[in-house]
């Protein structure tokens, strides 16, 4: 893949990601919105239901009260509601009855004429509460000592002009009662959470009656006057929508109950944000492993061409040179011509068996068979198979066998090219004269061979790569350094076939250690 299509598809796919999580964002936040808008909505329609809940029952309660007059409506000397309850609270009282402002809760004395023990017969306010009636067209009864019953006229019968005049008495005397007369916080908050349940908000509330800016005592407990998202209703307004109190409602757990109604497509939004992340990371990642690949193979297919050229063209001019009729009959001639084909013959057949033995090793096709060996030796062995190499150089190899215990169970041919690779690592990526030094000790139950070189050394990001097969440092020119990055790949596999572990530290310009660690017999 070019690198500039690798480009642009990365880009594409980048931006397809970006636009992907930010309409998947937008939905949330949609969603989030108009769910806390509808439980708004819902909670201020049941707030306002429980109030009119309430100021119905209150009406009921005034018409229940005053029952008697009603009993007496067809008498013509009856006189008008309004004089009729007046004319009760100066019988039972002796007092005028005066408009009155209330004040707030607190400030409400007990020589307040709406609280003594007569007007409007309104003591009895608080035990007949609990006595829901139907509808305002109920047929009132009263039991007189359990043997006589009252049936008073049914209160849609009554005229329209009656109806009217009842509604608007009743609209004169029920604000001059205090507030903890007209509802009880037992009932407010009774059917705040019945209208709430209604309307499946089941989340816990905190509730308060306020007189203007300041809290009266109903009042639920621990309420935040400072809270914010407080739902605010007027409640017992007059015919002009105006009252001195209002309801203040919140709820403290507003925002969890919220996410708990779209948790289901919220996790399922989120998650396929997070699956479409890491899709696109491992497409991402692939797409560059791919790209790695296949200009590791494309550098492996070069340098094995270019390694299989020379020997190819050797043999090629051995073999011209043999049918030569001046050499064909002189014999050394054609010795040393048919040496030169073998040797070069099986360097050919030595870098397909590097290939196949590591592609083996992929598939744990290779037989490795243990036997009881010393690290020692398998280290002199390798040291002769590139002494020669390093003395025509001009460098050295120095051994540093401090490790007293050195038997392990390993197989010799295959340890043996372990460190050769290793030594000739050296030997390539050292300009100039090759300098090793090859430490052994032990740590525990393990040996410990460090093979340390002083050449060209590499970057930390090289040093992560150096052990993945087909992997070279490029150096521009791709055949300064001859190999198929194999060599160090074969090592680490061999390694841990023997249960241990290569390690590499290094540094650009200063050398190469390489750590080997094998368990002892």
């Amino acid at each position: 893949m070019r690198k500039k299509i690798f480009v642009v598809l990365s880009l594409l796919m980048l931006i397809s990601i970006i636009g992907i999580i930010l309409i998947q964002t937008f939905w949330i936040n949609n969603a989030i919105a108009i769910s806390k808008k509808q439980f708004n909505s819902n909670a201020k329609s049941a707030i306002t239901d429980a109030i009119k809940n309430i100021e119905k029952r209150e009406f009921r309660d005034f018409i229940e009260e005053n029952r008697d007059f009603f009993s007496h409506t067809q008498n013509p000397k009856n006189r008008d509601l309004r004089t009729y309850i007046f004319q009760k609270i100066d019988t039972v009282n002796n007092e005028i009855f005066t408009y009155k402002q209330s004040t707030l809760i607190d400030n409400y004395e007990t020589k307040s004429p709406l609280k003594t023990n007569g007007i409007n017969n309104f003591k009895s306010y608080f035990s007949k509460r609990e006595k829901e009636i139907s509808s305002l067209n109920l047929n009132i009864q009263k039991d007189i000592k359990g043997k006589q019953k009252f049936k008073a006229t049914v209160y849609s019968e009554l005229p329209a002009f009656t109806k009217l005049e009842i509604e608007q008495v009743y609209k004169e005397v029920a604000p001059s009662k205090p507030i903890y007369q007209r509802v009880s916080k037992k009932e407010l908050e009774a059917n705040l959470k019945r209208e709430l349940n209604n309307r499946g908000i089941d989340t816990p509330f905190k509730f308060a009656v306020f007189a203007g800016n300041y809290p009266t005592k109903l009042r639920s407990d621990k309420f935040d006057d400072n809270q914010k998202n407080v739902v605010t209703i007027p409640i017992f307004s007059n015919d002009l929508g105006r009252t001195k109190y209002y309801l203040k409602v919140y709820f403290p757990d507003q925002k969890g109950y919220i996410f708990s109604n779209i948790k289901k497509p919220l996790f399922m939004a989120v998650t396929f944000i997070l699956l479409i992340i890491l899709v696109f990371g491992f497409a991402l990642y692939q797409m560059i492993k791919q790209k790695r690949i296949s200009e590791i193979k494309t550098d492996f297919i070069n340098n094995m061409t270019h390694e299989f050229k020379t020997p190819i063209a050797t043999i090629n001019l051995a073999l011209d040179a043999i049918k030569n009729p001046k050499i064909i009959n002189n014999k050394e001639e054609v010795l040393k011509y048919t040496k030169m084909i073998r040797d070069e013959n099986k360097r050919m057949h030595a870098q397909v068996e590097n290939v196949l033995r590591i592609s083996k090793l992929e598939k744990n096709q290779l037989e490795i068979s243990k036997d009881v060996v010393d690290i020692h030796d398998l280290l002199d062995d390798a040291v002769s198979h590139v002494e020669l190499i390093i003395k025509d150089k001009g460098g050295y190899i120095k051994k540093h066998y401090n490790a007293i215990l050195a038997e392990i169970l390993g197989n010799d041919l295959h340890l043996t090219n372990v460190f050769v690779n290793i030594l000739d690592n050296a030997i390539k990526y050292t300009k100039g004269a090759p300098k090793i030094d090859i430490h052994t000790e032990n740590a525990g139950n393990n040996i410990i061979i460090k093979i340390k070189d002083q050449g060209m050394g590499m970057s930390k990001t090289v040093q992560k790569q150096v052990f993945d097969k087909f992997y070279r440092e490029q150096k521009g020119n791709i055949h300064d350094v001859k190999g198929h990055g194999l060599g160090l790949s074969y090592v680490k596999k061999i390694i841990e076939n023997h249960s241990g572990t290569v390690t590499v530290e290094s540094e650009k310009d200063k050398g190469s250690t390489f750590i080997i660690k094998l368990p002892l017999i």
